[in-house]
């Protein structure tokens, strides 16, 4: 026999007894939510007959599930715990007559009053479970973030064949995908785990526009990045994005801050495997920038130190990867802070020391920096080599192609200052003649306006 509940009371009140009436009312009420809340999901609700009858009647063993209770509440006003719940004739009685409320007894013709409601002092089990699943379901399974997680990982293991141009549109459209799922409910864990995606979605995007020239961006992503990782005390996250705030700011000429937000970062966490790039990569070249020569050796001392306490990689590891920074990577930084500070013997030796991890790299950004660097300690050698120096230029021009980053334009254009006093040399005005038509790209005109 059909238990009469709330929520059946309420359809008849509102006569939506037939399944085509509740259904619309149903799925326009699941439009309204996925709008309200953010949750696109909602929208493709539907309610199937045999289901409508079984609310109907009462015969429920279990609640709902989670999305389908929080749009019968949004459509009806009532917690589902109450819908489902056996009615009372004073649901909805108002001020009047409480003779009504009697009923007759058809055996006997002897009056007695309906059941009384439940006591206020007892808390309905319905409600209980309701208020649980609440509480523990969200808008964020377990695939969906494995699906955010394998898909931020997928773009850092392309990124070094693919580039920021072709990459950054998937970046984009992961973290509005994370933010417009942290804007609906979650519980604790699967938060977190939000949380710490979208932070890496925003730094992997500051990374890209440092590499695009975009340093202000950069600025903003990566603050992004810092802020959402100490959110949830993923110190991981956080420090490599300090060390990416620090790159920005090098790529900026902003070499004083960019040391000093290095520095910040590992002196909270000196022995943390991070702190080897934020030593290598955020201090040591922003000090050869300042010819700080005995600051340089320190943070390379220390930056290699800890890659063998941390038995980090022999080889180059990815540039954007938020595994530590391999050995290789570590030396390919000192090389550049070497050269800043005229350390010409140094960078050959450090270049020949990792030229073969280099060249088997299938970085070909690194490859091409790497020539870059010996390019310019070539020409800064009391005897310089200039036709070495620009037959390497040319090579790591071409080893770049049509896919320019920040980095290799500004160290071409420094390489082509260096070799000003020497711009007779047949060798030098090919390197300028090739710079000219590689830097015309409008990828590569857009760095020089930024750096102008």
């Amino acid at each position: 026999m059909p238990q009469t509940t709330l929520f059946r009371q309420l359809l008849q009140q509102r006569h939506l007894t037939t399944h085509e009436a509740f259904a619309a009312q149903y799925e326009r009420a699941a439009a309204r939510l996925a709008e309200l809340d953010r949750d696109p999901r909602l929208a493709s609700l539907q309610v199937s007959p045999r289901q409508f009858d079984r609310w109907y009647v009462g015969e429920l063993l279990t609640l709902p599930r989670p999305d389908a209770c929080r749009v019968l509440e949004h459509m009806l006003g009532r917690p589902v715990s109450e819908l489902f719940s056996r009615a009372y004739e004073g649901d909805f009685a108002h001020d009047g007559d409480r003779a009504q409320d009697r009923v007759e007894e058809p055996r006997t013709g002897r009056r007695a009053l309906s059941p009384p409601p439940p006591r206020e002092d007892v808390e309905n089990p319905l409600a209980i479970v309701a208020r649980t699943r609440r509480l523990t379901a969200g808008n964020a399974d377990d695939a969906t973030l494995a699906f955010l997680g394998s898909s931020l990982e997928g773009i850092a293991g392309r990124y070094e064949q693919d580039g920021p141009y072709v990459l950054r549109p998937q970046a984009r459209q992961l973290r509005q995908l994370a933010h417009t799922l942290l804007d609906g409910r979650q519980p604790p864990r699967a938060r977190r785990e939000l949380f710490r995606l979208a932070a890496r979605a925003s730094g992997l995007l500051g990374y890209m526009a440092v590499n695009m020239g975009d340093f202000a961006l950069s600025e903003a992503y990566s603050t992004e990045a810092r802020d959402l990782s100490r959110e949830i005390g993923d110190l991981d996250t956080d420090l490599w994005a300090c060390g990416t705030l620090s790159f920005s700011l090098y790529y900026a000429g902003r070499y004083d801050e960019a040391d000093a937000c290095a520095a910040a970062a590992v002196e909270r966490a000196p022995r943390h495997a991070q702190s080897i790039r934020l030593l290598a990569n955020g201090r040591a070249r922003a000090l050869g920038k300042t010819g700080d020569r005995r600051a340089v050796e320190q943070a390379i001392g220390q930056a290699l130190r800890l890659s063998d306490l941390h038995e980090v990689p022999v080889g180059l590891t990815s540039c954007i990867s938020f595994e530590p920074y391999g050995r290789a990577r570590t030396l390919a930084n000192a090389v550049t802070s070497h050269v800043a500070l005229r350390n010409t013997a140094q960078v050959l030796r450090d270049a020949e020391h990792i030229d073969d991890l280099v060249e088997h790299s299938t970085s070909a950004w690194s490859r091409s920096l790497v020539r870059l660097d010996v390019a310019t300690a070539l020409l800064q050698q009391r005897t310089p080599d200039i036709d070495h120096a620009m037959a390497l230029g040319r090579e790591a021009l071409r080893l770049c192609g049509d896919t320019p980053i920040s980095s290799v334009y500004q160290r071409s254009r420094d390489l082509r200052e260096q070799a000003g006093p020497w711009r007779d040399h047949p060798a030098v005005r090919d390197y300028g003649e090739e710079f000219r038509t590689w830097s015309s790209q409008p990828a590569a005109l857009a760095m020089a306006s930024s750096a102008s």
